[in-house]
């Protein structure tokens, strides 16, 4: 066997078992295991304890969890809720996103915290789609019109910022118009895939071998999704595209030629094992330990910009937020305003594609994603308190209503 050590990774896989089970101890509350992995990783990182540094073994762990991540969140994408008036509203939104992106750019970026205003805009211009979703979900919003407005919304912002992302900040080098030519002849070879199982899909032989060795060893859909998912990532690496981009567009493949779940129930179920169950975490702990917080913490004026940046993004993100006050109330409105503005996956990825290429000091990359952890924390909350309040008003209205009306008797 090869000289490789794997200490680095078992602390990790440690940390990514009790970070949950903490929060499984105390249900009240209500942090996300993401935020308790990163900020362990930067605990036994060496902005702490150092303990951990990453190493071979976990550079390859996290390299797959970040493409599992993106892989899942596109998963999420159905581009059956891109109809209708609320996707035009969300493509306006995204577009306020950008422009107000841009203008705290330049105003940071005269301030000499970061070296590129379009990369701050992109970053601060996405959505957590997982994360809205689950929040949704666990508050029973999902099916109302603010949750439809903020999933379309989250959907359209994920998407638009991963493509930003890999045409504009690529690692992989080439120019922006050789890597537009190159977006679009893989952009083909995706909508031919997807056509191409989707027509598969309808064979009965196939479908009948496929049904018999899914709950086996063999786990077939899951092995075939894992390599579609690789295909991707190595395809979109060879076109000098990011490789998330890939990644992302392999779970939207999936999505949208696994419509029928009713033959395989537990498909998604073990993709969400294989991806939260091990690589996902491993990525988030990584991430941590990579965090630079030793110049972030040793001037005061470093560590000025986290509040700054949590406020930079909830403009960027909660601003677009207004394109919906004809069609939803001012607390849903203000609730879509701060779900939109949660992210945290893709400031983590952003940030570490803009250390690499120069764009913005691993100080700022360090303020970005503390800012991205806080909304995380404090805006989800907040929203499903807004949409709450909205339900226990109308029930109170209608108490009152009920109490004025007439007796028989008066």
């Amino acid at each position: 066997m090869p000289d490789v050590e794997f200490v680095n990774l078992l602390i990790i896989a440690a940390i990514a078992v009790t970070a949950p089970l903490l929060l499984g101890f105390a249900p009240r509350l209500r942090v996300p295991a993401v935020v308790l992995e990163i900020v362990a990783g930067i605990v036994v990182g060496p902005s702490g304890l150092g303990w951990v540094e990453i190493d071979l073994p976990v550079q390859i762990v996290a390299l797959l969890g970040l493409a599992f991540l993106l892989f899942l969140a596109g998963l999420e994408f159905d581009p059956r809720r891109l109809r209708g008036p609320t996707t035009w509203l969300a493509l306006l939104g995204y577009a306020i996103s950008i422009a107000v992106g841009l203008a705290v750019g330049v105003g940071f970026g005269a301030a000499g915290w970061v070296r590129d205003p379009l990369l701050l805009a992109v970053a601060l211009s996405a959505t957590s789609l997982g994360l809205v979703v689950a929040v949704l979900k666990d508050a029973g919003r999902l099916d109302g019109a603010a949750g439809q407005a903020t999933i379309t919304a989250a959907s359209v912002a994920d998407f638009v910022a991963i493509v930003l992302l890999s045409l504009a900040f690529s690692t992989m080098g080439g120019t922006v118009s050789g890597r537009v030519g190159s977006l679009a002849v893989f952009g083909g070879l995706v909508v031919l895939t997807g056509v191409v199982l989707a027509f598969t899909g309808r064979s009965r032989r196939l479908g009948t071998v496929l049904s018999r060795l899914q709950d086996t060893t063999a786990e077939i859909r899951v092995r075939a999704a894992v390599l579609l998912l690789v295909a991707f990532v190595a395809l979109a690496e060879k076109f000098g595209l990011e490789t998330i981009l890939g990644a992302f567009l392999a779970g939207v493949v999936v999505s949208v030629v696994d419509r029928d779940t009713t033959s395989h129930p537990r498909f998604r179920i073990k993709l969400e094992a294989v991806g939260y169950g091990f690589l996902i975490p491993v990525f988030f702990v990584s991430s941590g330990v990579r965090l630079d917080l030793s110049g972030l913490v040793a001037e005061p004026a470093a560590l000025a910009r986290v509040p700054l940046f949590l406020v930079a993004l909830l403009l960027v993100r909660g601003v677009p937020a207004l394109v919906f006050v004809r069609t939803l109330r001012r607390r849903e409105v203000a609730a879509v305003a701060l779900l939109q503005a949660t992210s945290l996956p893709f400031i983590v990825t952003a940030t570490q594609i803009g250390v690499v290429l120069g764009a913005m000091s691993s100080v700022t990359a360090a303020a970005l994603v503390c800012a991205g952890l806080l909304s995380v924390l404090v805006f989800p909350v907040s929203a499903v308190s807004l949409l709450s309040s909205r339900n226990t008003d109308q029930t109170n209205d209608g108490a009152r209503r009920v109490a004025d009306r007439p007796t028989v008797g008066d």
